[in-house]
């Protein structure tokens, strides 16, 4: 399946990432772990390897290799650290919305600082009161000469306390034409983040709470026009948002296999390694059956996307599939480890708490099912692969900087 999706230059970048995450980032997951708060310094030295412009096109000092290439940067990490690994993810979402929507001279600006490491973007949709219900937000923009002023708050924001410029979506209007999108740089004054507050899982990574009061924002920051705001949103969702977060389910599926396959052949029953017992064994083929059938999903989605063509349902299947598959597989996974999963000296139970981080953003396993049954019945909406295919295109991959 590797050598069908992938060439020798994805080979080497895979290799190259892993190597990284195996040097810097695992000495690190201990710290993280114990002070469960964003790790500022390993954002920054993963940022500055030029991964975060894996789909920044060369023009802009980018590395120009596609949604292939990033899944697989996102997948390596995340098979040492989810956190690191949802911390890519993340600022490729707040590079998209520049890639698709900012103008000549905000692509100018930005596009090659985030490819070189010195900036981390993030983008903000979700409120306190509205949820995942894009619509319902209330957080304003009101223009007042050549700038706009925002009020209101946004939730769980990736890299929100790590971030330098965040991409907020917020009201400029009633309807679904009323949404707007600007860039904010953190800066700004009346901006601020809220107290960073702990979670289950993802440990060294931030999902936290940006507020804005009174503020002011040049007119020359709003992507796109006004009214753009719910594109924004959607496209940054479904092109970017399911296929990375399947790239992070996708390696935290790999590391819950190989450390249950590790634990079965080093822990002795019976005079024997642990997976000759027949149960054992059962679950141990189920996993690698399921961690098949995701990498496969997800590979044909992002291969398809990175042709430009139309892809949605399959970007939505294959989060469905990873994110289920990773869950049902942690679970056999505490189920041979048994009593020793429970303790934090083994890696097990750090994999569990991750995987279940990836199970709402973009869209629950409900959501995915509703949309693909839309799908099935001929009723969904448009294809937002297609519609933005022009710009996501790369049939010919640049080499890939290792």
């Amino acid at each position: 399946m590797d050598n069908y999706f992938t060439s020798r230059l994805h080979h080497e970048l895979r290799e190259t990432v892993r190597d990284f995450a195996e040097r810097e980032v695992r000495p690190r997951i201990a710290e993280m772990e114990a002070s469960r708060t964003v790790h500022h310094e390993l954002s920054r030295m993963i940022a500055e390897q030029g991964w975060l412009g894996a789909t920044i096109s060369p023009e802009y000092g980018g590395m120009g290799a596609g949604h292939l290439a990033k899944t697989i940067i996102i997948e390596e990490l995340s098979r040492v650290s989810g956190a690191m690994g949802a911390m890519v993810q993340a600022s490729q979402l707040g590079t998209a919305k520049i890639v698709h929507f900012g103008s000549d001279e905000q692509r100018k600006t930005w596009l090659p600082a985030i490819a070189a490491g010195e900036c981390l973007p993030t983008i903000a949709v979700t409120e306190p009161d509205a949820g995942g219900h894009v619509l319902g937000m209330s957080a304003s923009a009101v223009r007042d000469g050549d700038d706009y002023v925002l009020n209101g708050s946004k939730v769980y924001v990736g890299n929100s306390h790590v971030g330098d410029l965040h991409g907020v979506v917020v009201r400029t209007g009633p309807g679904s034409k009323g949404l707007s999108a600007f860039l904010v740089e953190s800066d700004r004054p009346g901006f601020r983040t809220g107290p960073q507050q702990t979670a289950m899982g993802l440990h060294g990574f931030s999902f936290g709470e940006l507020i804005f009061e009174n503020c002011r924002v040049p007119a020359a920051n709003r992507l796109g026009d006004e009214g753009d705001g719910l594109s924004v949103a959607y496209s940054s969702s479904v092109l970017y948002g399911r296929a990375n977060l399947t790239a992070v389910s996708l390696g935290i599926h790999q590391a819950i296999l190989e450390e249950t396959t590790r634990f079965a052949s080093e822990r002795i029953r019976y005079g024997k390694p642990l997976h000759d017992l027949p149960t054992v064994k059962l679950k141990l083929g189920q996993m690698q059956s399921r961690l098949m059938t995701a990498r496969l999903a997800a590979y044909h989605a992002v291969h398809l996307l990175d042709q430009g063509l139309s892809c949605d349902a399959e970007l939505m299947n294959a989060k469905l599939v990873n994110v289920e598959s990773a869950l049902d597989s942690g679970r056999n996974a505490m189920e041979i480890h048994a009593a020793a999963g429970l303790f934090t000296d083994r890696a097990i139970e750090r994999y569990l708490r991750d995987a279940h981080h990836i199970f709402a953003p973009a869209g629950t396993s409900d959501i995915q099912l509703l949309r693909l049954a839309e799908v099935a019945l001929g009723q969904d909406k448009g294809s937002w692969s297609e519609r933005l295919s022009e710009l996501v295109r790369t049939p010919e991959p640049e080499p890939l900087p290792v």
